[in-house]
């Protein structure tokens, strides 16, 4: 009897370091190349690539969540995942409600048009701009050209992208990253990089709940670690020919 209950015991406090170890990550599964589904339903890209990675690093599984993005940080708060790993820029009106790490990458926003729309950025006036609501983009928008063109916002970058194709936008403003991305596939065929890179010193960060402090650190040794090893250079090459740290 005594060795049953032992056994018992013993299972029982195996399977809750082994909930323990379990790290459920947020991600929206609409942003490639840093988050999208696959026809197998499971999410892939850059910023899966690095959750995986910084769970190897810290020992523990990691578990994705997709969710949209307007309901991402609600969804953290409401305890639906620990950490939110979706390309989400570190501003100081989010930090009112989550917690960062340090960057795991860096970005600058960048327009993309046409080919041979005359489209520039010297001449916005009346202009149709897309972007991404509730992103860096969308904001830069609204602070700096409210009242030059009109912008038009989407509840994803895809459907944004599908209206520039559609000649819906004069022009798309987004992550140079993701626009670079676009411009490489099938359908950004006949568009280009207009303008230069607009620096808005943005960097990119996991969140996390603010009491959670523990696991802001453990995620920042774990970055750290990565970028040490030849871990994220070997993602980073994987999807992007320069460094994007």
């Amino acid at each position: 009897m005594k060795k049953l209950l032992a056994i018992l015991l013993t299972t029982l406090a195996l399977a809750g370091v082994a909930q323990a170890e379990t790290l459920r990550i947020g991600t929206e599964g609409a942003y490639p190349p840093f988050n999208q589904i696959g026809p197998d339903g499971k999410v892939f890209g850059f910023d899966i690539d690095i959750a995986n990675a910084l769970c190897d690093a810290m020992q523990v599984e990691c578990v994705f969540v997709t969710q949209d993005w307007d309901g991402i940080i609600p969804g953290l708060l409401a305890r639906k995942y620990d950490a939110i790993v979706a390309s989400m820029s570190i501003t100081e009106e989010r930090k009112q409600a989550v917690a960062f790490t340090g960057r795991y990458y860096s970005n600058s926003l960048r327009y993309a048009a046409k080919k041979g729309s005359g489209f520039s950025v010297d001449d916005l006036k009346g202009k149709a701009i897309g972007a991404q609501r509730a992103t860096i983009s969308a904001q830069y928008l609204e602070d700096n050209l409210s009242d030059t063109v009109s912008i038009k916002l989407y509840d994803t970058q895809e459907n944004a992208y599908l209206d520039l194709s559609n000649g819906r936008l004069d022009a798309m403003l987004a992550d140079t990253y993701v626009n670079y991305n676009w411009l490489q596939s099938e359908a950004g065929q006949g568009f280009e990089f207009v303008g230069d890179p607009i620096n808005i010193n943005d960097e990119i960060g996991i969140a996390v709940r603010k009491e959670d402090a523990a696991l802001v650190e453990r995620l920042n040794k774990a970055i750290e670690q990565i970028r040490a090893d030849g871990t994220y250079a070997k993602i980073n090459a994987k999807y992007f020919p320069f460094d994007i740290y």
